[in-house]
């Protein structure tokens, strides 16, 4: 911990291994600009993985309200997990802020948080305040159901194997803005289509599915934008699913991706939905905020405008 430890204080948690290790490496000139802009804080640093779930959680209990994350969007998911799972206060009496040093810093980007250490805590010293929606999904890890909230974006399928094999790399210490661009590449050979049972809001859909995204925010992946059109606080997940496509259609329609509009594709289709169960024929795998998680049977629910957050608002409109 540094600085003094008042309970009116922000508290932030530093994932040292974010970005290449940037959390660990820029910690004292991001320590010095936080004191600079007159922001009082203590700090933590995470030692595993949820780490940052369980010392949230104690601090809260301890009585901080306001969380700064130095890390990127797995740091922020294990924030906001920690704010939902805890029982002291409601969790719209917690702020939390960002300060990115990961590698896709995708709720960043949908949320106009600058890359710039200095902007980007001027941006928090300034404090605008916006109450985001946040996404809960029960899922099966094994025959275990588990639940996860998030705050940017759940995948499915094809996604959820990209996030995996990505983690992987990053895992053995592989970093780069290109790492997710170049496992989508490599995993559409191995890929195969899985039957899709979705029930949105009562509404039964029933595909040959590639990919599933459902989205609070719009970009994942280091930029790209499989929801477009979705509005971080109208209580909606926005969902793309992506049927059956030929690889050869897919790897065209890579540009769509980053350029916003997926969603011309005869073969996408776009909905919106507060109740969203999928189940599938083999098992469907998943993935939110960049984090693998488990397998279907799935269902999402929303909590509308449920946290405050810390961002640029002209950003998001």
């Amino acid at each position: 911990m540094g600085k003094s430890s008042g309970k009116e204080n922000w508290v932030v948690i530093v994932n040292p291994n974010a970005g290449h290790r940037k959390g660990v490496k820029d910690w004292t000139k991001i320590s010095g600009l936080l004191t600079q802009y007159g922001i009082s804080f203590i700090s933590m640093f995470t030692e595993s993985k949820h780490h940052a779930i369980e010392l949230t959680r104690d601090a809260i209990k301890e009585g901080y309200r306001k969380f700064i994350v130095v890390g990127g969007d797995g740091t922020m998911n294990e924030v906001v997990n920690g704010v939902f799972t805890q029982s002291a206060v409601p969790t719209r009496q917690i702020i939390i802020g960002m300060i990115t040093v990961g590698t896709g810093n995708d709720w960043g980007r949908m949320f106009g948080v600058p890359l710039d250490y200095e902007k980007a805590i001027k941006l928090l010293s300034e404090g605008k305040i916006f109450l985001q929606d946040t996404g809960i999904v029960s899922y099966y890890s094994g025959t275990k159901i588990e639940k996860r909230y998030f705050v940017n974006i759940a995948g499915l399928g094809f996604d959820a194997l990209v996030v995996k094999r990505t983690n992987r790399q990053k895992d053995k210490g592989h970093s780069g803005k290109s790492l997710y661009y170049w496992n989508l590449i490599r995993s559409l050979f191995s890929y195969r289509y899985t039957k899709t049972d979705i029930v949105i809001d009562g509404l039964n859909i029933k595909n040959d599915t590639f990919s599933i995204s459902l989205g609070i925010g719009r970009y994942s992946g280091g930029g790209m934008m499989q929801t477009p059109n979705a509005i971080p606080d109208d209580g909606l997940f926005d969902i793309t699913i992506i049927k059956n496509m030929r690889k050869g259609e897919i790897i065209r329609s890579i540009k769509k991706l980053y350029d916003g509009t997926l969603l011309d594709h005869p073969k996408i289709e776009a909905y919106t939905g507060k109740n969203i169960k999928i189940d599938s024929d083999p098992l469907i795998h998943l993935e939110v905020d960049g984090e693998s998680l488990g397998h279907s049977p799935i269902e999402f629910n929303i909590e509308p405008e449920s946290i405050r957050v810390i961002c640029d608002i002209d950003a998001i409109s």
